[in-house]
């Protein structure tokens, strides 16, 4: 029997480790016969219409996955072009597109769920083109997963916050400076392209700095100072800054 409407899942596949996935996120991608993934054409090197293979093996994302659900190789793909840029046309048009390409599936009755890294609700790319399928009435769904910073706190056995501390978490690519200066537990996310300016800034505060790199996948390193932090460290590193001597007991 066709189903009249499809089901866009919005997938979290966690920050690398598949063993952090959920089980709801496993029978979703299971149940789903179409896997929509985030490429970046230029960024991967792909021409357009590479073939499927290519556009798989350059998604972190269904690597992730495909750990925890083999058959995932076996499914049917929607690459979705979405550039990593700041242009807020060609973002805004790849999101249209991108939402039009998933429509066309939902109209046919066939479930889509796209897969994404940590959790759908923090600085997802997926969301852009769900909203816009929200608000023309289809069915959205978010699967919730395990953060990076989450899941990097616990690689370094460290509480992330205690007591009555504040957490921010802040996307280091649109600059921090003045973020930096907020009370309480800043997580930088994706720091790595501006690792070394990141570090400057990180200097003169005196606060406590913990990182790592890679959280979960192949090549984890793991940092517990700034003076290990490498300025080339990688695009997915998570850096934790806590305050030092700032922590506020539990009533």
């Amino acid at each position: 029997m066709i189903k009249d409407r499809g089901i866009l899942y919005c997938v979290s596949v966690g920050p690398g480790d598949p063993e952090l996935m959920t089980l709801k996120a496993v029978r979703i991608i299971r149940q789903c016969g179409i896997i929509a993934l985030t490429v970046d054409r230029r960024a991967a090197g792909l021409a357009k219409g590479a073939d499927r293979t290519g556009e798989r093996m350059n998604c972190v994302a269904y690597a992730i996955a495909r750990g925890a659900v083999p058959e995932l190789d076996e499914k049917e793909i929607l690459p979705l072009n979405l550039p990593m840029t700041k242009e807020r046309e060609r973002l805004e048009r790849s999101h249209k597109e991108a939402a039009d390409a998933i429509e066309g599936l939902l109209r046919q009755g066939r479930d889509v769920a796209y897969l994404t890294l940590g959790d759908t609700s923090v600085y997802a790319s997926c969301m852009y083109p769900a909203l816009i399928l929200k608000e023309r009435g289809w069915p959205v769904e978010m699967v919730s997963g395990v953060p990076s910073f989450c899941a990097a706190a616990a690689r370094l056995g460290e509480p992330l916050v205690t007591g009555a501390q504040s957490l921010h978490i802040l996307p280091t690519t649109y600059g921090v400076e003045e973020e930096l200066k907020l009370p309480g537990v800043k997580v930088l996310m994706k720091a790595g392209k501006k690792m070394e300016a990141v570090k400057e800034l990180l200097s003169a505060g005196g606060d406590e700095i913990l990182a790592v790199e890679r959280c979960g996948m192949e090549g984890e390193k793991t940092y517990r100072s700034l003076k290990e932090l490498p300025a080339d460290a990688g695009y997915y590193t998570i850096v934790i800054v806590k305050e030092k001597g700032r922590e506020t007991p539990a009533d």
